[in-house]
């Protein structure tokens, strides 16, 4: 699950040099709009692509808005966008979105095809199909004219300027295509949480999303992925180390620090960041070119070795009498 929204996150920051920090807001409002939509007794496909729709108009509204500052002004705005939103899910004026407690899912809005999203295994295999779908559609619009655009952008969004393009309107699909990617993120992830709650909006959830690519690859989609699967392996698995008696023969105050996902998240970015600025991704390329320049280079005895470009091959002299 958080793979495909890392993915989606990549696209905006990877590819295109966009550093949102209100991209958890697009995955919330995927979550709560199906689950409200659902709640007004619309079936669950119906109220996930309304809300899918819904999410990404309202993002990409934003991202208009947004997109006419840069760099740090750009982040700054984006903050206040998703800071926004996750105070009115809290403070909930409108009593609808549950406040603090969140919102349940609407079970009984759930078709039998899907009556077995309570089994934790099939949601694993719905969370799949999510990110294997999320890296194809990401794939290609990554290798497309337009993807091409994007990573200029990001290199030198001046010289694109200069070859005629309009960067804004680029700028903004890649925007847009991300939400959207991250709302449908949303819609699925309403049924293995089994509700709507405010954290999914926070900026921590921004900041996290921002670790994963980092950690993954920066501008490198599987990159993303990886970063994507690993922040979520830990934040599941690494609360119950505490209580497995893995870490037992450790003190107590180290056994609760090792347990704790954020404190491991920030460890391994100040790693990554300080020593594999490519990521998981770029120690991997790297190891792979040590291993071909270290592999012996060997040629057969009988082999032959052909001239170069531009030579006169001469197969035998004869002496004339």
């Amino acid at each position: 699950m958080f793979a495909g929204v890392a993915i989606s996150f990549d696209v905006v920051f990877g590819y295109t040099g966009l550093l949102s920090a209100g991209h958890a807001l697009v995955f919330a409002l995927g979550i709560y709009t199906t689950n409200l939509l659902m709640h007004a007794d619309l079936g669950y496909f119906s109220a996930a692509a309304l809300a899918i729709l819904l999410s990404g108009l309202v993002n990409t509204a934003l991202g208009a808005i947004a997109l006419r500052v840069k760099a740090v002004a750009f982040t700054m705005v984006t903050l206040a966008f998703g800071e926004a939103y996750y105070i009115l899910l809290l403070v909930d004026p409108v009593g609808i979105f549950g406040g603090e407690e969140g919102l349940p899912v609407a079970f009984e809005q759930i078709p039998d095809l899907l009556a077995s999203a309570r089994d934790v295994r099939w949601l694993y295999w719905l969370s799949l199909a999510f990110a294997v779908v999320a890296y194809l559609l990401a794939w290609m619009a990554t290798r497309s004219r337009c993807g091409q655009v994007w990573q200029a952008i990001r290199e030198n969004e001046d010289r694109v300027e200069s070859l005629g393009l309009f960067s804004y309107s680029y700028k903004l699909v890649a925007y847009a295509f991300g939400g959207v990617i991250a709302a449908a993120g949303g819609a699925i992830y309403l049924l293995v949480a089994r509700g709507a709650n405010p954290s999914s909006a926070s900026v921590h959830f921004s900041l996290a999303l921002i670790v994963m690519v980092v950690l993954g690859g920066r501008g490198r989609i599987w990159g993303a992925a990886i970063g994507g699967l690993v922040y979520g392996i830990l934040t599941l698995r690494l609360p119950e180390l505490s209580t497995s008696g893995v870490l037992d023969g450790l003190p107590e105050w180290a056994s609760r620090t090792v347990s704790e996902p954020l404190f491991v998240l920030g460890f391994l970015f100040i790693l990554v960041v300080l020593f594999f600025p490519d990521g998981i991704v770029g120690l991997v390329d790297r190891t792979n070119s040590w291993l071909r320049t270290m592999r012996p280079k060997t040629t057969s005895k009988n082999a032959r070795i052909s001239p170069p470009d531009g030579l006169i091959e001469v197969d035998e002299i004869r002496k004339k009498n």
